[in-house]
């Protein structure tokens, strides 16, 4: 390159044009900046209040009760606004404060404008207050690493995804050494309060710091975060304290227009099946939201398998006076055949595609594989304890594994008090394929539960589908409907007589408007067979052109394309319902700070109703946590809520499930949600699942 030549793209680069779209601020990111959500009417006043209610009745577990003395009889709080207080409620709303905020667990939509609900509302009641943004998760206050906020920092987050402004990391406080350094790091930037946005593990956290803190006047609020969806709060009567953790809507609509993109190209390809895991490491809530969303030919709700009867085996068993204990529970090997039902289905009328959506925790709902899991959780748990090493490091390989699980099945063997790990449970683990039973052997995840995300379920499902698939091909019963006007035109047009011919090769014809061929007809021999065995053509006569053409079109070839959808939706740019929810969790945590709460866990009820209806909240933590298996011992953790299967959400999916397979007619049903817009009247106000929910309580 010339000297002149550097000259031109020196001043090339100095062009306006140039400049603007090179940028690093977007439009978009300037309108979202710019953007002031919506605020619930008692958060817009200049004080708030907290009322105390005893309507909301919780279970308390005894064990939460002897942990967590000094919270357990927390009530739920309502926030009510005021535009005037007397003296007394003036000065102690307004007095400077120091807070500071940690991010806990993977992204979320909707982190930074909690911050900014926050560093707003805490700012607007006194300037001199000082928010602390705790770098990369809890190792930044175990080890005293923050930063203050101020607005030129705020100001360039709001309305944005990720949790970029501060990190973020999956560190717990669970030791005492841990909690000790972290009561230090509070005395030492002179903390009234400390807010932990996160999901359940980490609300689970907060209850605890806030008990140890509980002493040196601490507050401790959490925030309830998780795009699983799967932090909901009711009370003993069922009544929705919160509908939703935030981040859920964002992840949902960037999963389903990414797989309604999919559902074109299939529609359109007409040769793929698409599967599509999403993330849920428990609950079904985005997989259900998506269906709801793309109105996918095929979706698994993992709570809908969890208590599954097969009436047909039950039925047999009856009849032989025997009790089947195999039809109760759904198995792999069982919804390996619910999928092929479905593209054997679509295959009859020539849909020889389609889009099947998983949830990455299906398993979780299958008997035989969470036997395994809590076995082996239990197993790995115990090794570390007693031999004080890692059994991943002293196992590095699978058989060395295998081995070690074969020495417990003999253990089983010479003492019959041992049921661990039996023969039968060797057998079965080892019919499993090798590339699963290391996914159920792997290393644990730092809170000891399953790492669901890393087993390749689709593959373990798809597996078995083509296995299967495979044999109904062999026979018969796995093929292609011809449409019977294609093949009336392409038999007329080789001078052959399309009734003559209909009758020998398809076991419908004159039926319907998709022609099967005969199950007996699996190859080219068989069809010719069937062609002499009706006179159409001599033994020694070659198959017709225009059959073999029709026999070829009916030959179905089962071919995959895999997705996952996790990351990518959980770094999405918030929807304008995520970016107003967080805002006034933000407010709303600031408004329990300035009244003395602790323990509570920031939430809006009614986010199920429109947005005039939203209330501001504080949700006491420790009556909602209970005792669950965590790395093979038990501890008090806050519940996961899974998919209720008798929801309107669920149970209008589960009506449209014959719809959306779409085995009826020529066209499929796939909806097209569209990509994430922040602005347009189009734009939905609320995750669909919410809004059928909503109906239930309006008793429509």
């Amino acid at each position: 390159m010339t000297g002149k030549d550097d000259l031109n793209i020196n001043k090339l680069l100095k062009n306006p044009a140039v400049l603007r779209v090179t940028d690093d601020i977007s439009p978009v990111l300037s309108e979202r900046r710019n953007y002031s959500p919506p605020v619930c009417d008692a958060l817009r006043r200049k004080y708030t209040v907290l009322k105390e209610t005893g309507r909301y009745k919780f279970t308390v577990d005894k064990e939460a009760r002897r942990q967590l003395p000094s919270l357990i009889d927390n009530k739920i709080r309502l926030i009510e606004g005021l535009d005037s207080a007397d003296e007394t409620l003036a000065k102690a709303y307004g007095r400077p404060r120091n807070i500071g905020i940690v991010f806990s667990g993977g992204p979320a939509p909707g982190g930074h404008n909690v911050i900014a609900g926050l560093y707003d509302a805490a700012k607007k009641a006194n300037p001199a207050s000082k928010i602390y943004g705790f770098l990369i998760g809890p190792d930044g206050i175990i080890e005293n690493e923050a930063l203050e906020l101020h607005d030129e920092l705020v100001d360039a987050y709001r309305n944005l995804g990720g949790f970029t402004m501060i990190k973020t990391g999956r560190a717990k406080i669970d030791t005492r050494k841990k909690m000790e350094l972290s009561k230090e790091t509070c005395k030492k930037l002179n903390l009234d309060a400390l807010v932990i946005v996160g999901g359940d593990d980490s609300n689970t956290n907060a209850a605890f710091l806030a008990q140890e803190m509980f002493a040196d006047g601490v507050q401790v609020i959490g925030v309830p975060k998780t795009i699983d969806g799967d932090i909901q709060v009711r009370d003993d009567s069922g009544n929705v304290l919160c509908a939703m953790s935030f981040g859920f809507h964002t992840a949902a609509r960037a999963f389903a227009n990414s797989i309604s993109n999919l559902c074109t190209d299939s529609s359109s390809d007409v040769k793929y099946w698409h599967i599509c895991k999403v993330m849920g490491r428990v609950a079904s809530h985005l997989a259900l939201e998506t269906a709801l969303q793309t109105h996918a030919n095929l979706t698994l709700i993992g709570e809908d398998l969890a208590d599954y009867v097969d009436k047909n085996r039950l039925k047999k068993a009856q009849k032989q006076g025997k009790v089947d204990y195999h039809a109760y529970g759904m198995t792999l090997r069982h919804l390996s055949r619910v999928i092929c039902d479905g593209i054997l289905r679509r295959a009859a009328i020539g849909k020889n595609y389609g889009v099947l959506v998983i949830p990455e925790g299906v398993l979780e709902f299958i008997n035989e594989i969470q036997v395994f899991i809590i076995k082996l959780n239990t197993i790995i748990a115990e090794y570390n304890q007693t031999h004080d090493k890692d059994f991943h490091s002293a196992f590095a390989l699978l058989d060395d594994k295998l081995e070690y699980l074969r020495r417990l099945a003999q253990r089983s063997r010479k003492n019959l008090t041992f049921t661990l790990w039996n023969t039968r449970d060797d057998d079965l683990f080892n019919d499993i394929p090798a590339f699963f039973q290391e996914g159920l052997l792997m290393e644990r995840d730092s809170h000891g539960n399953f790492p669901f995300s890393q087993v390749e379920t689709e593959k373990v499902l798809m597996d078995l589908v083509k296995d299967y698939l495979n044999i109904l091909k062999d026979e018969g019963r796995y093929r292609l409907g011809v449409k019977r006007t294609y093949y009336q035109k392409t038999l007329a047009q080789a001078g052959l007589d399309p009734a003559r011919f209909g009758a020998a090769l398809f076991e419908n014809y004159g039926q319907s408007e998709f022609l099967l061929r005969k199950t007996s007809i699996i190859s080219a021999k068989t069809c010719k067979q069937a062609l002499v065995k009706e006179g159409l053509i001599k033994k020694d006569d070659e198959i017709p052109a225009a059959v073999d053409k029709i026999y070829k079109k009916s030959v179905p070839a089962f071919k995959t394309q895999i997705h996952f959808y996790g990351y990518d939706g959980r770094g999405n740019d918030p929807t304008r319902f995520d970016c107003i929810y967080t805002y006034n969790l933000g407010l709303t945590v600031f408004g329990l700070i300035a009244n003395g709460a602790t323990g509570q866990m920031a939430a809006i009820r009614n986010l199920e109703k429109d947005f005039s209806k939203w209330e501001p909240i504080g949700i006491p933590i420790a009556p909602l946590m209970h005792l669950e298996e965590r790395k093979g011992k038990l501890a008090l953790v806050l519940e996961k809520s899974i998919v209720d299967v008798n929801s309107v959400a669920f149970q209008v999916v589960k009506s449209r499930r014959e719809k959306w397979l779409a085995v009826d007619s020529d066209e499929d049903h796939f909806r097209r949600p569209g990509p994430i817009r922040f602005s347009g009247r189009s734009e939905e106000d609320r995750p669909i699942t919410l809004e059928l929910n909503a109906l239930a309580s309006q008793g429509d």
